[in-house]
């Protein structure tokens, strides 16, 4: 398995949130603040597999693979 090294939230999962994102979702929690995130990373990577999120397309397999990655990993900050 890999270390929890490998990948961080500042420099590879905050990137993956765009400022409309964000903005869509500060009334609930902040994407851009590694504590909000780890919270409710279990519901953000449903709603991205479902579909849900974000509303105006989904994303890339390389995307979701880095973030259940990092999930996996413990969520590093």
């Amino acid at each position: 398995m890999p270390s929890p090294a490998e990948l961080s939230f500042e420099r590879d999962i905050k990137p993956l949130f765009r400022e409309k994102d964000r903005n869509s979702m500060l009334s609930f929690f902040d994407l851009y603040d590694h504590a909000d995130v780890s919270k409710h990373a279990d519901a953000i990577i449903g709603s991205l597999l479902a579909g849900r999120m974000p509303c105006d397309g989904a994303w890339p397999e390389d995307q979701l693979e880095k973030l259940q990655k990092w999930i996996d990993l413990g969520k590093p900050a």
